[in-house]
C-alpha cells in the first residue's frame, strides 16, 4: 500500500482589482482630451519667388550700366577727336601729330567762306592734307567744327600748320574713323550687359517658377 507524497498545494493569493466607483447621481463622466500634435505650421514652398526679383533687379543695374557707359563712351570720344589746338586765320602753330591718331584739320564758320591751308613748309612731299571722303562735324561745347582736311604725316613728331580764312577759328583734331573701332567695340561691350542680365533673368524666372510648381503638386 502506497502512501500519497504529493505535498499539499500552496496557498495562491490573488489580487482582484477594485472596481471605479460609481459615480454620484448627477454627475458628469469627463474622458481626458487627448493631446495635440505640435503644430509646424505649412513650409513655405521653394524656390522662393525673391530670386525672380533679385535676378530682375540685376537686370535693370545692368541695364542702366550700360546704357550709361555706352553715353560716356560716346562723349568721351567726341572730347578725343574735337580739335585741342585751335588758332584763327593766318597764323601758323607747331603741333604733335601722329599718324595712328588720324589727325585732322577743321574749322568753326556761320557762314561758306573760302578757306586754305598747309602742312610744313611744303619741301616735304610726304606730308600732305586731303579733302575728306565724307562730311563730318563735331558739336563740343557751343562750337561746332566741320572737317576740313585730313592729315597725312610718315611719322609721329611736330609739324607747322597754317590756315588762311577772314574770321574762321581753325582746329587741329583727329577723324573720327581713328576712334570707331574703338568706340564700336566698347558700345558692344557694354551692350552685352544688359542682354546678359535679361537672358540671365529670364532663365532664373522660368526655372523658380517650374520648381515652384512641381513643390506644390508634391504638398498637395
Amino acid at each position: 500500500m502506497y502512501e500519497n507524497q504529493n505535498p499539499a498545494p500552496a496557498d495562491v493569493t490573488m489580487r482582484v482589482p477594485r472596481p471605479a466607483p460609481a459615480a454620484p447621481p448627477g454627475a458628469t463622466l469627463r474622458m481626458p482630451h487627448p493631446v495635440p500634435p505640435p503644430y509646424g505650421g505649412s513650409r513655405p514652398i521653394r524656390p522662393r519667388l525673391l530670386w525672380v526679383f533679385l535676378s530682375w533687379a540685376l537686370f535693370l543695374v545692368l541695364l542702366v550700366a550700360g546704357v550709361g557707359g555706352f553715353a560716356g563712351g560716346l562723349f568721351s570720344t567726341i572730347g578725343d577727336i574735337a580739335p585741342t589746338t585751335t588758332f584763327s586765320g593766318g597764323e601758323a602753330v607747331s603741333v604733335a601729330l601722329d599718324p595712328a591718331d588720324k589727325p585732322a584739320i577743321y574749322a568753326a564758320v556761320d557762314q561758306p567762306t573760302d578757306v586754305s591751308c598747309r602742312l610744313g613748309d611744303g619741301a616735304d612731299p610726304r606730308l600732305r592734307l586731303t579733302r575728306p571722303a565724307a562730311s563730318q562735324t563735331v558739336a563740343l561745347n557751343g562750337t561746332t567744327w566741320e572737317l576740313l582736311f585730313e592729315a597725312d604725316v610718315p611719322q609721329a613728331g611736330t609739324y607747322q600748320v597754317a590756315c588762311d580764312g577772314d574770321g574762321v577759328r581753325f582746329g587741329v583734331g583727329k577723324q573720327l574713323t581713328g576712334d570707331i573701332g574703338k568706340l564700336v567695340g566698347g558700345a558692344l561691350a557694354l551692350l552685352a550687359l544688359p542682354v546678359v542680365g535679361f537672358l540671365a533673368a529670364v532663365i532664373v524666372t522660368i526655372v523658380v517658377l517650374v520648381r515652384r510648381s512641381g513643390a506644390r503638386r508634391r504638398m498637395a
